[in-house]
């Protein structure tokens, strides 16, 4: 399983909200939703989550069986 809680931790260590995180990379607030419960998104986004906020890849996703 896919967990997105490494990105919630950055986003509170940059003092910025998961809407102003939407706004600035561009994706759906669906796709906010599917991150919220942890559920399957794009390569594109992440990407662009890691562009934008320029963090690695952990900062972002972690794996848990």
């Amino acid at each position: 399983m896919i967990s997105f809680q490494p990105l919630f931790i950055t986003l509170i260590k940059l003092n910025m909200t998961k809407t102003q995180l939407r706004q600035k990379v561009g994706f759906s607030s669906a796709t906010l939703a599917k991150m919220s419960k942890n559920e399957y998104v794009s390569m594109e986004v992440i990407d662009g989550i890691c562009r934008t906020l320029d963090v690695p890849i952990e900062a972002v996703i972690e794996y848990k069986k």
